[in-house]
């Protein structure tokens, strides 16, 4: 970003009439949510109080949600809620012109290309534009603007990545096929988004979405509250806030058995609603028919906390409900609808869907006892417990329970094994070989530029590796190691079968394998693991380098930016210079660079396995390297996280 002109304060001040916002430049006081006509607006509606209303009789909880992303997922935009610099920047790293970025007073304001505009992208007009609403804060944050046409709101063509302190063209930020043209966001969020980053929303397009154009519809979306709030988990508590005034109910609740009816507690629900809870959000699934899509457009999604989820929505489940009617109606509409989600066995491959990953896990579908039944709340919080020592943003970051960032998340049903750990790990201890966790949950969603833990509770399985593609828990730590390998390791230690592979399966380290031929997602989970500390330590680092070169020049961003964020954490790399977004020849002579970095570093520790692709002399095998980047999968993706 460089330093813009104060040119933006003069073309903010000559749109602002014409775009109808009624608001004027510098306020610093915002004016009533009922009269703010340019953004959806929080509305007290249908028994919803807001969270407000919870504060005073449970300090505590509501203390706890207030500093949870939960609560931050969509906010009014302001420079408090903006983690980005607006302050007179311009920001090249967008399709198109650069935007320029400019705070004036309480209002942030952007100038860049009209996303909606038929022209080419060099011919397109620019558009100044109030920045309203932010979704997102704690890996990325998405902007948006008023379209100026009701409560239709436009997305900025930037994406702000708050690790790194970046931005990032906003289409980047997903991984999709390269060439794919950029596409207008307008309206995505009163349509989509809404379901799950805010509470209680109702879209209100005057037709479905998609119907007719955009600018043709008259929209006026509204929510309960943005952001995931209170009620989302624990339902519209308006009467709940009502009656509880009264302190002598209040109290006689407490010395009472049962939990007030007015309101939901997730967690005392049977395990089966409990996890649903989660599922409305956490989970694939489409609307049974166009006539629950209309309702859900003028009234809200229907699922209330401690409803039966699938009463209201069709949840995908491959392995159970592939050959339903509902899930061929839809394959026919969208033919990409499971592989863009899913691994072929059915397991879901993308963050944000855990629900789906935990209804396929022995842990819950098989458990017959509740109380020895796996949900989201065997190992998650949604409020931090008093007597919790962890400060709050630890606690945040996955909203886990005190401990459950290790094995006691398992052993407190599988208590024999955590008693004789080492008998049934086959590893030290202590060490990252013996974490439930990581055998049981290894990393192989993907979503948001990285990759999160699997929800579904599994074994390794070198089958299940060469059927479907998905990484296995062994080779994605033992990265040097082919399949082979694991295979004879899993059938001496556990008496598993070993199962027919092909030569390179055999003599090839089974992460070069999928680094070199797997498709994008595939590479992505792969350069993600190359980064991981244990599997560094595990496997060793000199050797890594030349793979990560490779994907310095991969079709997909998503893969690239993986790649080089990798590539810096080993030694000798942490400086070089490189630009995911930059050109092809540019990116050629970052690989080259990367490569006469590895040249030196190597010397340190020289490996020459075959296995690594590496000769007697630790260098590299150029031919068999470019026969296997040859038989890449390159069918084209998009992973909908």
């Amino acid at each position: 970003m460089r330093a813009s002109p104060n040119v933006l304060i003069v073309s903010a001040l000559a749109v602002s009439t014409l775009i109808g916002l009624g608001r004027t430049l510098g306020r610093e006081q915002p004016i009533p949510e009922r009269q703010v006509a340019d953004r959806p607006i929080q509305l007290g509606q249908d028994g919803y109080a807001g969270s407000q209303s919870c504060q005073a009789c449970h300090p505590s909880q509501y203390r706890t949600w207030y500093r949870s992303y939960h609560r931050t997922m969509t906010q009014v935009a302001t420079p408090d809620t903006a983690v980005a610099d607006f302050d007179a920047v311009t920001v090249d790293a967008v399709h198109g012109r650069p935007m320029r970025l400019q705070r004036t007073g309480g209002q942030l304001w952007a100038e860049f290309d009209d996303p909606d505009s038929n022209d080419q992208p060099e011919r397109r007009s620019r558009i100044t534009r109030p920045v309203s609403m932010i979704t997102g804060s704690h890996h990325q944050q998405i902007y948006w603007y008023p379209t100026g046409q009701n409560r239709l709101l436009g997305q900025l063509p930037g994406a702000y990545l708050i690790g790194e302190q970046r931005w990032i063209p906003r289409r980047n930020a997903v991984l999709h096929s390269p060439g794919d043209p950029p596409l207008s966001e307008t309206g995505h969020w009163n349509s989509t988004c809404i379901a799950c980053h805010a509470t209680h929303g109702k879209p209100q397009f005057d037709t479905p979405f998609g119907s007719r154009p955009v600018a043709q519809q008259i929209v006026d979306t509204t929510v309960a509250e943005l952001g995931i709030a209170c009620e989302a988990c624990h339902g519209p508590s308006e009467q709940h806030a009502a009656v509880n005034r009264n302190p002598v109910r209040r109290y006689s609740l407490h010395l009472a058995p049962a939990p007030d009816a007015a309101t939901v507690q997730p967690k005392r629900l049977d395990p089966r609603r409990s996890a649903e809870v989660c599922g409305q959000c956490h989970g694939v699934w489409e609307f049974d028919d166009p006539e629950d899509e209309r309702h859900a457009n003028s009234r809200g999604l229907p699922y209330r906390p401690g409803d039966v989820l699938a009463d209201t929505r069709f949840v995908a489940q491959p392995t159970a409900n592939a050959g339903s009617p509902a899930m061929q109606a839809l394959l026919q509409a969208d033919p990409r609808f499971i592989t863009d989600s899913f691994w072929s066995d059915g397991m879901v491959r993308v963050t944000g869907r855990e629900y789906n990953g935990l209804i396929e896990s022995p842990c819950f579908k098989a458990a017959t006892d509740p109380a020895r039944t796996m949900t989201c709340m065997s190992c998650h919080a949604m409020h931090q417990s008093p007597d919790d020592p962890r400060p709050v943003s630890v606690w945040a970051n996955d909203q886990l329970a005190p401990d459950m960032d290790g094995n006691a998340a398992c052993v407190q049903c599988h208590q024999s094994l955590g008693a004789n750990l080492t008998a049934h790990t086959k590893h030290a201890p202590e060490s990252t070989g013996s974490s439930c966790y990581n055998c049981h949950m290894p990393y192989t969603s993907y979503g948001l530029l990285k990759t999160i833990r699997s929800h579904t509770i599994s074994v390794p399985s070198v089958a299940e590796s060469r059927d479907t593609g998905r990484p296995n828990a062994c080779n994605l730590c033992h990265l040097d190691k082919p399949l082979s390998w694991t295979a004879d390791n899993l059938a001496r230690q556990y008496g598993t079968s070993h199962v027919p592979l092909e030569d390179d399966e055999r003599t090839t380290a089974a992460s070069v394998l999928w680094l070199l031929r797997g498709d994008a997602g595939q590479r992505a989970i792969l350069a993600q693991a190359l980064a991981w500390p244990p599997a560094q330590q595990a496997s060793g680092t000199t050797w890594m380098a030349p793979y990560l070169a490779q994907l310095l020049n991969d079709p997909y961003d998503a893969v690239r930016f993986i790649a080089d964020r990798s590539l810096r954490s080993l030694p000798g790399f942490a400086s070089m210079q490189y630009e995911f977004t930059a050109p092809e020849a540019q990116r050629r002579d970052a690989q080259s660079r990367a490569m006469t970095i590895w040249d030196r570093e190597r010397l340190r520790e020289r490996r020459t396995e075959s296995h690594l692709l590496l000769d007697s002399r630790g260098e590299l095998r150029v031919p068999d390297l470019l026969r296997l980047i040859g038989q890449r999968n390159s069918r084209r993706m998009l992973l909908r996280e």
